[in-house]
């Protein structure tokens, strides 16, 4: 029996159909399951989410009227009231005490805003389980970290414009006129702004019952001030106290802040009758050193601990 050429050629064409069919199903991508995650390039680096995360702790931060207004109210009531009770000349000179004061309080909030705010944000945030939580995700602890010393960075600057603003318009206190005397106020500020935050980042990591946080973080605070010759003269304190002090950063950024702050023959009320500027700029960046090994021994204590 001969074929018939049309079934054949519709056989034909029915094959060719089906094949190309195929092919374009092979070709076409698979649809995501509903609700699945598609990559979409690689993930932010730890610079730019850093600097994301800092924008939103910087409003977190200043939405709350109560948090802002104790932390910028602090070296301000300190400021009036130093510069209120000491009124005297400082020694034979005839710069006032009130002017060494300002050096004081600028290195106090400025210990305050990174050492203070930054163990006691990360305390809490560990406490409550948010870093926990914040490593199950892609997002870098760098990243945390730095969205964190910006946030001080910014409160410390605010709080030395304010001081600054206060000692000028209350206690007509002279602004340095050189460059030299301003270059040495910013590297003083930001090496013991580095210094503290290493060091508040530290204790804040250690710090494993949220109801000792207070006690934790502003006992140690306070007792510096008083043997670091913050408000006061440090060659007037005890040998022993003046060798406690010299241990610690607070003495160094207050004796780092009056050189760029003073007149040059007010160094000699200083121990070495000198500014020591080196000397201050080694054991700052010494505790910078210092504090990023405690910071990756006491996270990696915490990490450990919170993973038992």
């Amino acid at each position: 029996m001969t074929p018939t050429p049309t079934l054949e050629a519709g056989g034909s064409a029915g094959a060719a159909g089906a094949a190309g069919s195929l092919a374009t199903a092979a070709a076409a991508p698979a649809k995501a399951p509903i609700g699945a995650v598609t990559a979409r390039g690689p993930l932010p680096g730890v610079l730019r989410t850093g600097v994301l995360r800092a924008r939103a702790e910087l409003r977190v931060f200043f939405r709350n009227r109560t948090a802002v207004a104790m932390n910028m109210a602090l070296p301000v009531v300190l400021m009036l009231l130093f510069g209120s009770i000491f009124t005297m000349k400082a020694g034979d000179h005839t710069v006032s005490m009130h002017d060494v004061v300002v050096a004081g309080v600028l290195a106090s909030g400025v210990m305050s805003a990174a050492f203070g705010v930054l163990a006691t944000g990360i305390a809490l945030e560990s406490g409550d389980g948010s870093l926990k939580r914040l490593r199950g995700t892609p997002f870098a602890t760098g990243s945390y970290f730095l969205a964190k010393t910006v946030l001080v960075l910014v409160l410390a600057l605010l709080q030395s414009v304010a001081v600054l603003a206060l000692a000028v318009i209350v206690f007509d206190f002279q602004l340095p006129t050189t460059a030299g005397r301003w270059a040495t106020l910013a590297w003083v500020f930001l090496l013991g702004s580095a210094a503290t935050a290493l060091l508040g980042i530290a204790v804040g990591s250690l710090i494993t019952d949220r109801r000792t946080i207070t006690a934790a973080v502003q006992f140690p605070f306070v007792l510096l001030q008083f043997v670091s010759g913050v408000y006061y003269s440090f060659s007037g304190l005890p040998d022993t106290v003046q060798r406690i002090g010299a241990v610690f950063p607070l003495k160094w950024m207050a004796q780092g802040m009056r050189a760029a702050l003073l007149p040059d023959d007010m160094a000699a009320l200083e121990p070495a009758h000198s500014w020591e500027l080196g000397r201050v700029a080694l054991v700052l960046g010494a505790w910078v050193v210092g504090g990023l090994l405690l910071c990756v021994a006491a996270r990696t204590h915490r990490i450990r601990k919170d993973f038992r």
